[in-house]
């Protein structure tokens, strides 16, 4: 470099106007009640940010028989495998895979022949393809960006359609489960792990406090207007879609309260969040989980396309 060249400018300045910019949007998404942000720009801003020890599984795990986050993530992730049949031979299309979690566990564990992934957040997809190819599995993962509504696949190509706490935030659900019906064969299944609003309660300080625990989760988190809607209308339109033998079942009961109570017992785990996420998180341990959950559903659902 030239004397009078100027010198460059030091890396640590974009860092930090990059951290500047991160905490500034953290500040807007938790404390600001009008801020409408779309899914994609919700999970940009979440980035790896996981609490998990380990992976970076963004679910809330299936606690039942488990001890932490990790093992609860993938607890949940063989749950809806198992619910669907999932096994060698099978073409498994994954939509909203996150950063790729599940499918890495599945080709361990499930063994499909391959596994598609749609996903439209593009940090996420360069972040899982990332991994996929790591870990060496680029023939049997293919995990790409695309939409649950509007799906990039031939009609009857696929075995196995799931969705890993992902399709409350489709718009609307209900799209997603005709494309999933227009893109499964004959007999194949869907399986979805889901988060929904509680049927109403009785009383009405009881409805407040569903409403307001629905809506802080729907607020933040992108859950469209058109997806609030209870287990049993679930059920119809899965079969309003062409689907048959629907089963919505809650397993609320393994997936919030206990979460909770880990993260009670777990404080440490709060310092892997962003540290504007802190606050509210330790906020919420101090709660009682019956109302901070208090409008929220969680289901497993399941329904085959009719051969």
């Amino acid at each position: 470099m030239a004397p009078s060249d100027p010198a460059p400018s030091p890396p640590q300045g974009g860092a930090r106007r990059g951290a500047l910019r991160r905490g500034l949007g953290y500040l807007d998404w938790v404390f600001n009640p009008f801020q409408r942000r779309d899914v994609t720009e919700v999970y940009d801003l979440l980035g790896t940010g996981a609490i998990t020890a380990e992976g970076l599984y963004l679910n809330l795990g299936y606690w039942e028989a488990v001890d932490d986050l990790d093992a609860a993530s993938d607890a949940l992730a063989r749950l809806v495998a198992d619910t669907a049949g999932m096994g060698p031979g099978d073409t498994v299309l994954d939509v909203g895979y996150g950063f790729g979690d599940q499918d890495l566990l599945w080709a361990r564990s499930h063994a499909p022949a391959r596994i598609i992934g749609l996903n439209v957040t593009a940090s996420q997809v360069a972040e899982a393809q990332r991994r996929v190819r790591q870990a060496g599995l680029e023939a049997r993962l293919d995990l790409r960006q695309g939409s649950a509504t509007e799906m990039p696949l031939p009609d009857a190509s696929v075995d196995k359609v799931v969705a890993l706490e992902s399709a409350f935030h489709f718009r609307p659900r209900e799209a997603f489960f005709r494309e999933a019906w227009r893109v499964l064969r004959p007999g194949g299944r869907l399986v979805a792990a889901d988060i929904l609003p509680q049927p109403p309660a009785t009383g009405r300080g009881g409805r407040l406090k569903q409403r307001l625990s629905w809506w802080l989760v729907a607020s933040r988190f992108a859950i469209p207007e058109a997806n609030r809607y209870t287990r049993d209308a679930y059920a119809e339109r899965l079969e309003a879609a062409g689907l048959t033998g629907a089963e919505v079942r809650s397993i609320r009961e393994h997936v919030y309260a206990p979460l909770h109570q880990w993260l009670r017992d777990h404080p440490e785990t709060l310092q892997r969040l962003h540290p504007v996420a802190r606050l509210p998180a330790r906020l919420a341990r101090r709660m009682d989980a019956a109302t901070l959950y208090a409008g929220l559903d969680y289901v497993l659902a399941s329904a085959v396309k009719p051969q």
